[in-house]
């Protein structure tokens, strides 16, 4: 289940598309637009700056905008940042392993071999969704 925060970051991540990166969006903007508490968007705002999907300028003309195109940042990529694996348990995850401390037999384990096959559907879809295609469906609807 997605967290809230990562919902937050999608939600920002949108706005900013939405507004088609002409100036610096402020923070109180997103805030106030998307319904999401400043303080916990200003938290947000900065892993994502950290990750390098949206950069920020200061002062009365600031704000936020991408750092890359929408068409550049997948909802895998935004995931991974706010919330780590993709994958359901660790043993299934490939840039977050951890062998299950409970698990008799890695190779043969069921749970791990269905989860594996989540995880891999998740990342298609996932890594295959842009921001710019996200954006181009809320267009639609």
């Amino acid at each position: 289940m997605l967290s809230q925060k990562t919902r937050y970051a999608l939600r920002a991540l949108l706005h900013l598309v939405e507004k088609g990166g002409e100036r610096p969006i402020q923070i109180s903007e997103i805030a106030a637009e998307q319904r999401v508490p400043r303080k916990y968007l200003e938290l947000i705002m900065l892993d994502l700056k950290r990750a390098g999907l949206v950069s920020s300028q200061r002062g009365p003309g600031g704000g936020y905008t991408l750092a890359r195109t929408p068409a550049e940042i997948s909802f895998a990529d935004v995931i991974r940042i706010m919330d780590g694996p993709i994958a359901l348990v660790p043993c299934a995850s490939l840039n977050f392993y951890a062998r299950c401390g409970d698990c008799h037999d890695e190779a043969s384990c069921a749970i791990r071999k269905v989860m594996a096959r989540v995880r891999e559907d998740a990342v298609r879809v996932l890594g295959g969704t842009s921001l710019a295609d996200a954006a181009a469906i809320e267009i639609a609807a």
